[in-house]
Parts: C-alpha cells; sequence; structure tokens
C-alpha cells in the first residue's frame, strides 16, 4: 500500500482572502512593531507634511514608518532589498497589509522625513521605559566606527592637493587651447550647421576634478582659519589646564597641514583608525542602559576621538529620561579631567579607565605619568583598588554586544545616506530598531 501525502496543489484558488493577522504565527514581531507604529508612536509630525487634498491617494504614512522599522529590525537597510521583501516576505506582508510599495517610494519617503523618523527615538525610549526595561542604574558608554558612504580612495590630503592644483590646471588650459584650435578646423570640415565646439567628455572629467579640488581645498583653509580663531580647548590632561610634564602642545596655526583630508564623496566624512585598519567612516556613539541594553542615548560624529563625546551623551539621557544615571562607565578613550569634572559635578558615579586593559590583568595600565592627586590619578587608584570587583567591569557585557548586535546579527556595517546631518539620522533609525527589537524580545 503507498503512502498518502497531503495534497500539493499550487493551482488552488483560496475561496476567502487571507487576513494578515493568518499569514505569520501571532506572536511574531512584525505584528508588534506595526501595532507599536499604529498604536504607540505619535506621527503627527509626519502625517501634517499631508495637507493636500488632491491628487492620487498615497501610501499611509503609519505603513511606511512600520516598514522601515520593521526592515531595519530584521537587518534589511537599503530600499530595493526593503521594497523585494514586500514582493517575497510573508512578515512584511503582515506589516504593510499586502501593499506592495516600490523602491523610489520608499527611499523619497525616507528621504523626506527623515528627521521625523529620527525623533521617533524618544517615544520608543519611553515605550521601554513604560515596560520596566530602563532603570538608569549603569549605564555604560561607548563608539564604534562604522563606514561611511564613501571610499577611503576618493579622499585627498591639503598636500596632495597644493600639489596637483597647479598641474591640472594648466592640463586644462592646454586643453582648452587645444580644444579652440580644434573648433576652428572643425567648423571648416562639419560647416556652419553642426556645432563643433562640444567639450570633450575627457576634458569636462578634469575640469570637474580640479573644482573638487579646489572646493575641498578652500574648505579645510576655512576650517583651519575658524580653529585658529577661536580659543585652543583645555587638552584635559591636568588640573587648570596643565598639560601633561614634557608634553609641548602643538601650535595652531591659520593654514591646514599638509596631511589634512577630505573626502570628495561624502566630505563630512573622515578617515578613522580601527582595528582592523583604517576606514572612511563616522564614529556612532551610544549610552546602553545595564539592566536591558536599551539605548537610552546616541550621538555621531566626524571626529575619531571619544573624549569630546561624553558630556554630549549624558546632556542626551536628562533630555530623554528626565534624570542623570547613577553609575556611568566609559573606556579610556573619554578619560580626561574635564570628563571627570563633569561626572563629579552631576553627580554620577563614574568607572573610567585610564589606560589600555590586558586580559587577565585587574586593572588598567597606562604610559602616561599620572600626576599624584589629579582626577584622573584617583580614578586610576579606585579601580586598582576595586581590581576584579570594579564595577568598570560591567561596561564591556553591556555596551560591546549592543554594537555586536548592530553590526554582526543584523549586519549594518555602512551607512546608506551621505552628510553629517543624514547619517546622524540614520543613525537614530538603527538605534530605534535595536530599542524596538529589545521591546519585542521582553513581552
Amino acid at each position: 500500500m503507498s503512502k498518502t501525502f497531503r495534497p500539493w496543489d499550487v493551482d488552488q484558488v483560496w475561496l476567502l482572502p487571507p487576513s494578515v493577522q493568518d499569514l505569520v504565527p501571532s506572536g511574531h514581531v512584525a505584528h508588534f512593531v506595526r501595532d507599536t507604529v499604529r498604536t504607540g508612536l505619535d506621527l503627527s509630525r509626519i502625517m501634517d507634511v499631508y495637507d493636500e487634498a488632491r491628487g492620487f491617494p498615497p501610501y499611509h504614512p503609519g505603513m511606511m514608518v512600520a516598514l522601515l522599522l520593521y526592515a531595519y529590525s530584521q537587518g534589511i537597510y537599503s530600499s530595493r532589498k526593503i521594497a523585494r521583501g514586500c514582493e517575497e516576505r510573508l512578515d512584511f506582508a503582515a506589516v504593510t497589509g499586502m501593499q506592495r510599495p516600490d523602491f523610489r517610494t520608499i527611499s523619497e519617503f525616507r528621504r523626506r522625513h527623515l528627521a521625523a523618523l529620527s525623533g521617533l527615538f524618544r517615544q520608543v525610549l519611553a515605550l521601554c521605559r513604560e515596560a520596566g526595561l530602563v532603570k538608569l542604574g549603569h549605564v555604560a558608554l561607548d563608539g564604534t566606527k562604522i563606514k561611511a558612504n564613501a571610499g577611503i580612495n576618493k579622499a585627498m590630503s591639503y598636500g596632495r592637493m597644493k600639489a596637483a592644483e597647479p598641474g591640472l590646471a594648466a592640463e586644462v588650459q592646454r586643453w582648452l587651447a587645444q580644444a579652440a584650435q580644434t573648433d576652428k578646423v572643425e567648423d571648416r570640415q562639419i560647416g556652419a550647421s553642426r556645432r563643433g565646439d562640444e567639450m570633450p567628455e575627457w576634458m569636462a572629467n578634469k575640469e570637474k576634478r580640479l573644482e573638487k579640488i579646489r572646493t575641498a581645498k578652500a574648505a579645510l583653509e576655512y576650517e583651519a582659519k575658524a580653529k585658529a580663531a577661536s580659543k585652543p580647548d583645555d587638552d584635559g590632561s591636568g588640573d587648570g589646564g596643565k598639560s601633561q610634564p614634557g608634553r609641548k602642545s602643538r601650535p595652531v596655526t591659520a593654514g591646514p597641514s599638509d596631511k589634512a583630508q577630505r573626502n570628495f564623496t561624502d566630505p563630512d566624512s573622515r578617515v578613522m583608525p580601527t582595528k582592523n585598519g583604517f576606514i572612511q567612516g563616522y564614529n556612532a556613539q551610544a549610552a546602553v542602559d545595564g539592566d536591558h541594553q536599551i539605548i537610552v542615548a546616541h550621538t555621531l560624529t566626524n571626529s575619531p576621538s571619544d573624549q569630546a563625546q561624553l558630556a554630549p551623551l549624558l546632556d542626551a539621557i536628562k533630555a530623554n529620561l528626565g534624570k542623570n544615571p547613577d553609575e556611568a562607565s566609559a573606556d579610556a578613550g573619554y578619560c580626561s579631567q574635564a570628563n571627570l569634572r563633569t561626572l563629579i559635578r552631576r553627580r554620577i558615579k563614574g568607572y573610567v579607565a585610564t589606560g589600555r586593559q590586558k586580559h587577565g590583568t585587574k586593572a588598567a595600565t597606562t604610559k602616561r605619568k599620572l600626576k599624584s592627586g589629579t582626577l584622573i590619578a584617583r580614578m586610576s587608584t579606585k579601580l586598582k583598588r576595586a581590581g576584579y570587583r570594579s564595577r568598570y567591569r560591567l561596561r564591556k557585557q553591556i555596551v560591546e554586544p549592543v554594537f555586536g548586535q548592530i553590526k554582526q546579527a543584523r549586519g549594518f556595517r555602512q551607512f546608506l545616506l551621505r552628510s553629517i546631518d543624514k547619517v546622524k539620522a540614520e543613525w537614530a533609525m538603527i538605534c530605534i530598531a535595536h530599542n524596538l527589537a529589545k521591546l519585542a524580545a521582553a513581552r
């Protein structure tokens, strides 16, 4: 007797249309994100933009917001891949109600409402707080370098700009003279009814590159003049702004150094050092609550240094949640006299490494000499005295796994947008998606 199988009839027509609730299991995160956007978020900043009654009805803004946030929570960021998901994946269909916006619509919606979308971070954080996921007992701060939407080979140093500009300008002038002579010959050969003065493509490209070099060169010079005109900041190495023994402060000049670089594709991005080499990118910052790894504040900068980001992160925590955390930990990149004074002034128990800690050791080691009695020396003593019991040990298990989830589990390793303002908003959306995923997992 042969085995009986369940019928497999791909041509079978459904008598009744399916419900989106039946496409995926009832506890699926797609339902959670969709319902959270529908009932838990205030989308008035986006909805109020649509004040024109005429024209073909657009997709509902709430559906588009839910689609973007769900796609980001699933590690899908490209508008083309999101549109493909609307066509091929049942979980996406459950979010959109089986609607299929194309990639241009998705991309344009994100571009048009980028600021409002990033502003949803505070609302999602409030939902996490209501669910009991945010305690502000111990908050860990850290930054991670993320690639920009620009190649490092598209960057040029100021020294190379100065060397390349005269030669390129002379070459363009020679080609212009050659083109003028060619025009006369072509006028005689082609006749008056046709144009013979079109600029060759090879010459236009050279002129465009010369224009980019001059624009980037002027921007670097402007930044250097502005830096020279402003008062030098305290380097934070000693009390009262005193520098470390034996260290000479660098003179501030009105001109950029020859090593200063500018990228032609995304001028706001910078060359960033990482453990795997150098990248063209940005420095994304996050403050993470210790209880459930909820991101409670975020910033982004094009400076590779973390030191200037401690105060902005603490400001953002206070603005988002109305209070300071009880404790804060950070690695040696944030260590400075000014930052330690900030923690004391805000009555936050600080645990900031004063140097790099090797595996298997009880305390961080530092090459610089610490002046006795300074805040940095006292912090070093505090961490050494506690040893393995120091609260600083919590930092690695709080904030570093969050970057691992974002970059490894959800595959976000490069920004899609260009310019620092747009990239800041994109980082905010990444943080929103992370918090939504944590909120969904805690149901």
